[in-house]
């Protein structure tokens, strides 16, 4: 995120900008569209950052959303734009997540503003985020100019995409602007566009103070930064704000806003998008969402939309090295100060020792977490299966109880009913790559919505448990479509399923951290491809290893590791073969002695490859 240190010296104290001359837009995309590009050529356009000091995608901050080319964490930037018509215009730009797993971030974001830029690829058309984020925007009644972008590739057919914006998403694309970020063609039309197409803010500034806190980021200077909009009244800097639904009270010390560098203002009014800081020192009590109003002269209510954001991806963070479980606690600890989303709690197993029982926004969220603590805090972890949090109704009137680990589900004698997630899915694919696709949702329990064609490419709409997409679906789906299958899905609540608690037992011991939770229906399947594989990846020892998939008291899925022979009778040389016999029957029963006894060391490669998600069907 950007910080004090984005630049030594502040710029002077900005003017009051009337309400007519503010333009506030977000710019919504499907993963790899050309975003944060045409982001980057829009703030070199309006002289936000002059060429020498220009970056690639300068609003992603992270090394991991510059490599991914996505974008993690919604930012702002404040441009100054003089338009054809001889005005300067104030132009507020969003720039937005466009993972599904940031949905809600994606939701308060556009909350502020009153237009978006649609960027689709001229070679790519219509994709499956896209799509997501635009019924979105509609939904906040904004104005939605579609821009065509990378008309300079070779595969580029504007003609053709138009026609698809019009028939998928309903939008007259006949004016839509046709660019090139990389190359900087139509940069112009499109500030032009913005001006010209997307409503000014409303507001009035005579109102109690209501700005919406669209996010929060910790700064080691500053403390926690949030960034506003503001709806009604004015926020000014030594003013005493209230958060209505944390119903905390802050003193604002710093208003400002990003252009991109810092630049600190007196006040922020209506229609204006800024940043504050309070002296708060933890993201959590900075809600996305949430309504800031005047400690003195409040607002009657809060804005709408706020809700609480509750992962919904569980698993479990082991160090390889138990030696590293204090640096885990404190790279947690501080990886949590920038996001409130993430979860942890404290668990033992007995397999890996102490670690930390994680809940994420979804499967990239999980993969950011883990690929950030390994690069940025140099830790080597162990990731369990991933799990959802599954809803257990309890036999005698026990209540309900939700469950976030499979390790610690109840006796089933106390369980009545067990309820699971599922999601409604929105899948794009070529027509090509239609019946294996299909067929990967039928396997996964899928049931069919609904199956339209737009061009060559078809949309399928799945109703799918959620269970069966966090283990590798996205994978799968990807590397059966050779990564042309475009996926997005929404939560629709909870149903009640036939679902089962699998144990892996390695020497009749249940080995916790491989436990997990399936349907009765793919128990079977999903147990042997499970023990099938620590066969492999388990060494052998001395005597017979079982290793066995089992629901309850029922083995359903079994492998046994052979001993290793050791030739016993090898100094055993001519005489009587009772001799023999005798040897090998003392070998024998040292083995089964040792059976008895003898533990399994499991390495800790066995465990994660065995925990991979790779494809266990």
């Amino acid at each position: 995120m950007l910080s004090a240190r984005a630049t030594p010296a502040f710029s002077r104290l900005a003017a009051v900008t009337p309400l007519d001359k503010i333009r506030n837009f977000s710019i919504i995309a499907h993963i790899d569209h050309g975003k944060s590009t045409l982001a980057d050529r829009l703030i070199q356009a309006t002289g936000g950052l002059t060429d020498r000091e220009m970056s690639e995608q300068v609003l992603d901050n992270m090394d991991i959303e510059k490599e991914r080319g996505i974008t993690i964490k919604a930012q702002t930037v404040r441009l100054s734009y003089k338009a054809q018509d001889g005005e300067t215009y104030t132009l507020n730009l969003m720039d937005t997540p466009g993972h599904v797993d940031f949905a809600y971030e994606v939701s308060r974001s556009l909350a502020a503003c009153e237009g978006a830029l649609l960027v689709v690829d001229a070679a790519q058309g219509v994709e499956a985020q896209t799509l997501a984020n635009v019924y979105q925007s509609i939904e906040h009644d904004h104005e939605i100019v579609p821009v065509i972008n990378k008309i300079d590739l070779p595969a580029a057919d504007a003609e053709k995409v138009k026609a698809e914006i019009e028939e998928v998403i309903g939008l007259d694309a006949s004016q839509a602007v046709l660019t090139s970020a990389k190359s900087g063609i139509g940069i112009a039309d499109v500030l032009e566009a913005v001006v010209t197409r997307i409503p000014a803010p409303k507001g009035d500034a005579t109102a109690p103070l209501k700005a919406m806190l669209v996010d929060s980021w910790y700064d080691p200077y500053l403390g926690v930064v949030i960034l506003v909009r503001v709806m009604a009244g004015v926020l000014r800097k030594g003013q005493n704000v209230k958060f209505m639904q944390a119903g905390t009270e802050h003193l604002v010390d710093r208003v400002g806003c990003f252009r991109p560098k810092i630049e600190q203002l007196t006040d922020l009014g209506p229609g204006e998008i800024g940043f504050i800081t309070a002296q708060i020192k933890d993201v959590a009590q900075a809600r996305v969402g949430d309504t800031l109003t005047d400690v003195k002269r409040p607002a009657l209510e809060a804005l709408p939309g706020f809700k609480e954001v509750q992962p919904v991806v569980f698993c479990g963070l082991f160090p390889v090295d138990a030696n590293d479980f204090e640096k885990l606690r404190e790279s947690i600890s501080k990886l949590r100060l920038n996001d409130a989303s993430f979860s942890f709690e404290m668990e033992t197993s007995a397999a890996l020792g102490f670690g930390f029982r994680c809940g994420f926004l979804g499967l990239l969220h999980l993969e950011i977490i883990q690929e950030r603590l390994t690069r940025e805090y140099d830790l080597d972890l162990i990731t369990t299966a991933p799990s959802v949090v599954y809803e257990i109704e309890l036999t005698h009137g026990g209540g309900h109880i939700e469950l976030h680990n499979p390790a610690d589900m109840p006796d089933p004698t106390k369980i009545a009913s067990i309820s699971e997630p599922w999601i409604l899915a929105t899948i794009y694919v070529p027509d090509e790559y239609l019946g294996s696709i299909l067929k990967l949702c039928q396997d996964r329990r899928g049931i069919q919505q609904n199956l339209t064609y737009v061009g060559g490419r078809a949309q399928a709409t799945y109703e799918l448990p959620l269970n069966e997409v966090v283990f590798d679906f996205y994978d799968r789906l990807k590397s059966l479509s050779k990564g042309y299958a475009s996926f997005d899905y929404t939560q629709i609540g909870y149903r009640e399923g036939d679902l089962v608690k699998m144990g892996i037992l390695v020497n009749e011991e249940p080995v916790d951290a491989l436990s997990m939770i399936v349907h009765r229906g793919t128990a079977e399947v999903r147990g042997r491809g499970m023990v099938e594989r620590l066969k492999e990846l388990i060494p052998r020892h001395l005597f017979k290893i079982p290793i066995q998939a089992a629901i309850g008291g029922k083995v359903i899925a079994r492998e046994t590791i052979s001993a290793m022979r050791k030739d016993v009778t090898a100094k055993c040389y001519g005489g009587d073969a009772t001799r023999k016999r005798k040897l090998l029957d003392k070998q024998k029963k040292g083995k089964a002695k040792m059976r008895e006894y003898g533990s399994v060391s499991i390495p800790q490669e066995a465990f994660i490859a065995a925990l991979r998600m790779g494809d266990e069907n």
